[in-house]
């Protein structure tokens, strides 16, 4: 909010999402990347207003093709709990007992119930890791809801 800070900000479910409300109203901006502005042929007033130089952007090829084990792999999960004292950290603990390392986890409401959240999980390793695969059986007798995005080589 840099450089207009009584603009109002509203939220939306992706910059594409923002370009295209811009062109419909008037004295409107949107933060979006530069693609944006050419497909929707908006003018762009400023450029690298991230607040951090560090931001990126990760995009997924998604298939039903297991990709080969290179030894500098990742492997995404998702899962939800029990919502109860400890089913988090009870949860974590297997990834410790199993000694995988956690490169990113997140977590979001799942919208269905108040107090239920689905856990975004990034892991270094590949799924047939054997570390790895017997995390995933412990999961998936653990979790209310457990679930592979799949393997891939860290850029």
């Amino acid at each position: 909010m840099r450089n207009y800070p009584e603009a109002e900000v509203i939220p939306v479910s992706s910059t594409a999402e923002a370009a295209k409300k811009v062109v419909k109203e008037d004295f409107a901006a949107a933060i979006a990347g530069e693609a944006s502005a050419k497909i929707y042929d908006l003018y762009i007033l400023h450029k690298g207003i991230q607040d951090s130089r560090e931001n990126f952007t990760r995009f997924f090829v998604i298939g039903k093709i297991l990709t080969k084990a290179s030894g500098k792999d990742k492997t995404s999960l998702v899962f939800t709990v029990k919502d109860k004292v400890g089913a988090l950290c009870n949860i974590l603990g297997i990834f410790n007992r199993n000694d995988v390392n956690l490169a990113k986890i997140e977590s979001r409401p799942t919208k269905k119930k108040a107090w239920e959240y689905i856990f975004f999980v990034d892991l270094k390793g590949h799924i047939e890791d054997e570390n790895i695969a017997k995390t995933l059986e412990s999961l998936k007798r653990s979790c209310v809801f457990v679930k592979s995005l799949g393997s891939y080589q860290k850029a």
